[in-house]
């Protein structure tokens, strides 16, 4: 099933989200999560981008290297950054028609809980590293315009005002 997307201006959208206690409770939304990330062209979706309170996301297979499948993960969090920084253009489901060149870490090491239920640390690098890290701010209630530069966002601005603007209609 498509979930709706929730757009710049939602208050879950700035929320820091709690710890999923088992990871059966999000078992259920998965595949919708999957599904909804796929129909609206994304790489990646966070739970909160679906109205869901829990700390997890889903990051679509494209953007690994190795081939591997879609991929869940529950409480994650970033345990190491490399000091490699790389600019590259990112996007959002939640923040339509905006597209900005942000800095963030190239190589990440992290911690997560699988779909299974086993904690896991993995490395991860490029797109899949950078997709992980734009995830993970959602679960903390931050956008990727809040990591662009000062003059960006100003330039913003109104884009982003007119968003906020939608939802609080």
């Amino acid at each position: 099933m498509i979930l709706p997307i929730r757009i710049y201006g939602d208050p879950i959208l700035r929320e820091k989200l709690p710890l999923v206690a088992s990871h059966k409770e999000v078992l259920p939304v998965i595949q919708d999560m999957i599904e909804t990330m796929y129909d609206d062209d994304g790489i990646g979706l966070s739970a909160n981008q679906a109205g869901y309170h829990y700390r997890f996301f889903v990051i679509g297979e494209n953007a690994f290297q190795d081939g591997r499948p879609d991929s869940v993960f529950i409480n994650p969090e970033l345990l190491e950054v490399s000091e490699d920084i790389w600019e590259y253009e990112e996007g959002c489901l939640s923040v339509p028609g905006i597209r900005e060149k942000v800095y963030r870490p190239r190589t990440i090491r992290v911690r997560y809980t699988d779909v299974g239920g086993k904690e896991q640390e993995e490395e991860f690098s490029n797109l899949a590293g950078r997709v992980f890290q734009h995830e993970l701010d959602h679960l903390n209630g931050i956008f990727f315009v809040d990591r662009i530069s000062p003059i960006r966002r100003i330039l913003n601005k109104k884009k982003l005002k007119a968003l906020a603007e939608k939802h609080t209609k």
